[in-house]
């Protein structure tokens, strides 16, 4: 009979039983990355949601005081819109007793689609699906990004 001789206590893992550790965390890893990536896909989802929403909140808002009459007389072609998606930032002068300068947004926000802070936009005169912007007013925003979202809508349609 022969004896294996050990060393001490050795312990150890085998051959087979390094490539099935291997192997199961491969696996594991595989799955794991569709999952990550589409949670990465809905968090810029909505924050993109929350971007449209935050600047065309701005836009309507300037659009109410256009309408009341506290910006002064309405420059003409523009409709009580902002002339351009800066002015909401920069501040309008609203009048009454005392002149005061109201912005509607703190910044413009990035657009987690592009990654940039250039936003398609859309004057009351442009058509609702084109892309060109007639640049009489602002009348909305969205995505310049040409991927489509996980229920298929185009984002730019959002």
């Amino acid at each position: 009979m022969r004896r294996r001789l050990r060393f001490g206590n050795e312990r150890g893992l085998t051959l087979v039983e390094l490539i099935v550790a291997f192997t199961i965390m491969a696996l594991l890893t595989a799955m794991s990355v569709p999952l990550t990536r589409y949670k990465i896909r809905r968090e810029r989802e909505r924050e993109l949601r929350f971007a449209l929403r935050e600047i065309r909140g701005a836009i309507d808002k300037y659009k109410d005081l256009a309408d009341s009459g506290q910006l002064g007389p309405i420059k003409l072609g523009t409709e009580g819109w902002p002339e351009k998606l800066d002015t909401l930032v920069e501040g309008v002068k609203v009048q009454g007793a005392q002149e005061k300068r109201i912005r509607l947004l703190r910044r413009l926000p990035k657009d987690p689609m592009t990654n940039t802070f250039e936003w398609g936009l859309r004057s009351s005169q442009d058509d609702p699906k084109s892309n060109s912007w007639g640049s009489q007013n602002v009348f909305d925003v969205y995505t310049k990004s040409t991927e489509k979202a996980l229920d298929g809508t185009p984002y730019s349609e959002w």
